[in-house]
């Protein structure tokens, strides 16, 4: 089913896994993590691209296997930058072999050491939602509450964001945002300009200190003064700043559903038991409004 459907019938509750970095053990393990998913009742689980576009045959199997094996819908990244035509229409081919319905496009982060030959055919993610717009998928896209870290403004952004829409994006999943109101800020304006697909936000518990400057440098998620406060407090007790971490973010998905937001994505880093702590925690608001 593609998940366009199911957002006209319901609010989402999807989870996001990655690729192991080896097969073998590293397979068998993503795939316990996806059972232990599915006893979640998730609506979809999205499947990342390793570094640069690497790991393509594991986000093919991994999303097989949540479709054809758990019976899941599969939202498998397909990632424009480091790819050509032909390996994009390979990629499409297998996807539609394994009935996947669903794509997020994407043109994926640039390495440390881009050059312009990181982007061979598609210089932007509008530019690989040209190339499969006509493939029959449900296509989402990406969007970033504070901006996209490569332009200058939000509203910028939400012109690149509007052409995703008229290129066929169904719906958006944004980037890790640690204050609701840049969520609230991005919904509001898009409205404004004419955007009508639905926006789900995307939520990763922040349970490591450590995790800070890297998310900084990936999406440009600021961390509230009062949150980054307690995660130094708790820096050196790991339970304790997990548990603080798990509830700020049920905190946030509490708020944005009671605000109206269509869906919730989790980002778990194949995580299982942090998405089940988070269940607990909403298992009444779950089973009332998901």
């Amino acid at each position: 089913m593609k998940i366009e459907e199911i957002l006209k019938k319901k609010r989402t509750l999807s989870f996001e896994v990655f690729p192991p970095k080896k097969t073998g053990e590293g397979m068998e393990k993503i795939f316990k993590t996806i059972d232990e998913l599915k006893e979640l009742n998730p609506d979809y689980i999205s499947v990342t691209y390793g570094a640069n576009g690497s790991n393509r045959n594991s986000n093919v199997e991994i999303a097989s296997y949540i479709k054809n094996h758990c019976g899941i819908e599969a939202l498998a990244h397909l990632t424009g930058g480091p790819s050509s035509k032909e390996d994009i229409d390979n990629i499409v081919k297998r996807l539609k072999e394994e009935n996947i319905d669903n794509i997020l496009a994407l043109r994926g982060d640039r390495p440390k050491d881009y050059m312009e030959e990181y982007c061979k055919e598609f210089k932007h993610a509008t530019d690989l939602m040209e190339y499969i717009k006509d493939e029959g998928f449900c296509v989402a896209g990406a969007c970033y509450p504070e901006g996209h870290i490569e332009c200058d403004t939000l509203y910028q952004d939400l012109v690149y964001m509007k052409e995703k829409e008229r290129l066929g994006a169904k719906f958006f999943v944004t980037q890790v945002f640690y204050d609701n109101e840049y969520y609230y800020r991005l919904v509001s304006e898009a409205r404004k300009i004419g955007i009508k697909s639905p926006i789900i936000p995307g939520i990763m518990p922040l349970v490591s200190p450590k995790s800070i400057p890297s998310i900084k440098m990936m999406c440009g998620a600021s961390i509230p003064l009062t949150f980054r406060n307690m995660l130094e407090v708790y820096k050196d007790n790991p339970l304790l700043l997990e548990e603080f971490g798990i509830n700020y973010a049920v905190y946030q998905i509490i708020d944005l559903i009671a605000k109206g937001a269509p869906g919730i994505h989790l980002y778990i880093m194949n995580r299982a038991s942090i998405a089940k702590k988070i269940y607990m925690r909403l298992e009444n608001v779950c089973k009332e409004l998901f």
